[in-house]
């Protein structure tokens, strides 16, 4: 399974599917943010990160365009993976609070990364088309790790949304109808499909005013343990 997976990375490191988001995730790779001016960008899609028998999963939104689209890996070297990486090694799922660069020594147990959508887009917001054209990778690697996923994390309303169709493609059972609305907190269970949390985003616009809080943090991967663990 890790090879799998590991092919699946490369592939998804490689794809120009999206001529809009390849000019951005290029562009903002050339003109770069100027703390890192010295720096290499990774300026393509980024992959998910973890490990293959992953009892949790973390669905994101998209890479930052400074953040994982520098760095090369999911919610690495930006705020929001400040907060994340910090929140999983309080819950003893990261062997270090802080996430910088690609080779940091940062390791995750238990838990794999990914996003709905692994180029940078701009002002964080994929077209509906990017999202569809991007979801077969997502619905790739939930099928790798579909052994041993127990519980989804959803980080915001736009991941949430992007389950229900991954969910249908890769345990073959339909959505609930109405779809379940997300919320922080929400939790969707079903018969033979890992559990759905929801989360508000780590983003620095809900970390910075409060809205979502380290107790916050704190309590969701709490619950997705235990749910882990049934």
């Amino acid at each position: 399974m890790g090879d799998a997976l590991q092919h699946l990375d490369a592939e998804i490191s490689d794809c120009f599917a999206c001529p809009r988001l390849v000019a951005w995730r290029e562009e903002v790779a050339a003109v770069k943010r100027a703390a890192f001016r010295d720096q290499t960008y990774w300026g393509r899609p980024v992959p998910g990160f973890g490990v293959a028998d992953a009892r949790i999963g973390i669905l994101g939104l998209a890479p930052a365009a400074h953040g994982g689209n520098r760095t090369g890996r999911i919610f690495t070297g930006d705020r929001s993976g400040d907060v994340l990486f910090a929140a999983m090694h309080r819950a003893g799922l990261a062997n270090q609070p802080t996430s910088v660069s690609a080779d940091d020594g940062l390791q995750i147990k238990d838990t794999r990364i990914f996003a709905a959508v692994r180029c940078a887009p701009p002002d964080n917001k994929p077209a509906p088309d990017e999202r569809d054209r991007c979801a077969p990778f997502l619905h790739r690697e939930l099928a790798l790790i579909r052994p041993t996923l127990r519980v989804v994390i959803a980080l915001g309303a736009f991941a949430w949304a992007a389950w229900w169709p991954a969910m249908r493609e890769v345990w073959g059972v339909r959505p609930p109808s109405p779809r379940p609305a997300f919320g922080h907190g929400a939790l969707w269970t079903g018969d033979g499909v890992p559990a759905l949390l929801g989360c508000y985003h780590v983003s620095q616009q809900n970390t910075f005013t409060g809205r979502l809080t380290p107790a916050m943090l704190d309590d969701v991967f709490a619950r997705a343990r235990a749910l882990a663990a049934a």
